[in-house]
């Protein structure tokens, strides 16, 4: 069974039993008042009876005090105490009710009784008969207008049931269908996905933008992001076989060279020695940089904390010189100890980057200042190399993107730190500025909340 039927007889069914039950509630609750009202009616008018036969009895012969108060659809009797029936007076309409076995009753009774498919309401008090005897006094009513009243009521209530189940029935199929329509078309969309490769939408339609709008809606976005992602594994796939491809084209030649020549030119088995091992290095790096990269494509982990700059600064310099050997020059104009939020491993690794391309690009001093602008404090890493040109600075952060690829692969440039650079920038809630000048070097800021 499909969801829309699914949704079609739940909720029907659903609304047929609550309107059953409220139905049954509003017979049972009538019934008992109509046959409370049998019972008050029929208990205040004995009463009178016996009130005026106490009076009357013995003065008046028993069969014309109770022909005075016989009711039209009826009988009133004496019965005594060994269940003979001392007089009796009935109403011509119901004369089945004279043949009736008598009882006696030692208190006030109240209670209904079926004869020949008719229902009466009997009500049987004391009374003190004229030789002093004890009597019931009974008086027997028919109840076939609360009968008739009780079935119309019957027939009312499930006739209703059954016309309230004609609109509940075409509502919930429309129901059904409102609800079902986007996912049914989410459905066959995502099977034409599937079937031809290519990514697809839906057709979004109503202002109403509830919840069925804003499946639709997030459907589409994912789509966009699926398809995004996509073309990036694409590009990325494409750009990184066409990166390794070099290299190895490289290894293989100057293999190729050893192999031929190699023992016989100790000259030519130096360079393809000296290269092979550069070539080596270089994809070591890329591939390092690649499994990087794949891992910051991931939700990055974050251990947020504060951190003393200018402390920070210092040591990170000092460990960078003194692993690459260069000179890094600190100028900190940031009074007394300032802290930042952050988290200090990524932020570290994203200064590492930007140290990288400094060292590559220049063989000049670097020089790193820091400091408070705005509310932000910033970090400044400036080198004196080649630069880049203006209209290069937007691509930079691209993926395997060079500004100049023939000095790129001489200093082993993959094209890749930038990118990694960004994402880490993004993660960590810094923002990076890029000033260059071509031929006098470049400026990389980073600015960091201040806690």
């Amino acid at each position: 069974m499909n969801l829309r039927k699914k949704i079609n007889l739940y909720t029907s069914v659903l609304f047929a039993f609550l309107l059953i039950l409220m139905n049954i509630s509003v017979y049972v609750f009538f019934s008992r008042l109509i046959f409370e009202n049998e019972y008050t009616s029929i208990s205040n008018e004995i009463h009178k009876i016996t009130a005026i036969a106490h009076e009357s009895m013995g003065t008046v012969p028993e069969d014309d005090l109770l022909r005075a108060f016989v009711p039209v659809n009826g009988m009133v009797r004496i019965v005594a105490e060994d269940r003979k029936v001392i007089s009796a007076v009935t109403s011509s309409d119901e004369q089945e009710l004279s043949r009736d076995q008598a009882e006696f009753f030692n208190g006030e009774v109240i209670s209904t009784l079926e004869q020949d498919n008719s229902l009466y309401v009997l009500s049987s008090v004391p009374i003190v008969l004229p030789d002093g005897a004890i009597g019931n006094l009974q008086l027997t009513r028919s109840m076939e207008t609360a009968a008739g009243i009780l079935k119309t009521l019957r027939i009312v209530l499930g006739s209703v049931t059954l016309l309230a189940m004609i609109p509940v029935l075409v509502s919930s199929a429309f129901l059904s269908k409102i609800i079902t329509n986007p996912v049914t078309s989410m459905t066959t969309t995502m099977r034409e996905i599937r079937e031809s490769g290519q990514f697809k939408r839906l057709t979004l339609e109503g202002k109403s933008k509830d919840e069925l709008y804003q499946m639709g809606e997030t459907f589409n976005h994912m789509i966009d992001l699926l398809e995004a992602n996509f073309e990036k594994q694409k590009q990325f796939v494409s750009n990184a076989s066409h990166e390794l491809k070099t290299p190895l084209t490289v290894i293989e030649s100057y293999s190729s060279l050893l192999k031929r020549r190699g023992l016989k030119e100790p000259s030519l088995f130096n360079e393809s020695i000296d290269a092979i091992h550069s070539e080596a290095i270089r994809m070591r790096e890329m591939t390092e940089q690649l499994l990087l990269l794949a891992r910051h494509d991931e939700q990055h982990k974050l251990y947020i904390k504060s951190i003393d700059l200018k402390g920070f600064l210092r040591q990170i310099i000092r460990t960078y010189g003194e692993v690459y050997k260069r000179t890094i020059d600190l100028e900190a104009d940031i009074e007394g100890v300032t802290f930042v939020q952050t988290d200090e491993n990524k932020l570290k690794q994203l200064l590492f980057i930007f140290f990288d391309n400094a060292r590559k690009y220049s063989d000049d001093v670097i020089t790193v200042s820091a400091g408070i602008k705005e509310y932000e404090a910033y970090i400044r890493i400036k080198d004196r190399g080649i630069g880049i040109p203006g209209d290069e600075l937007p691509k930079v952060f691209d993926r395997f993107y060079r500004v100049d690829k023939a000095r790129n692969r001489k200093t082993g440039g993959s094209g890749i730190g930038l990118s990694i650079a960004k994402e880490i920038a993004e993660a960590i809630a810094v923002r990076i500025k890029l000033e260059s000048t071509e031929g006098e070097g470049t400026a990389v800021t980073l600015f960091l909340k201040i806690t």
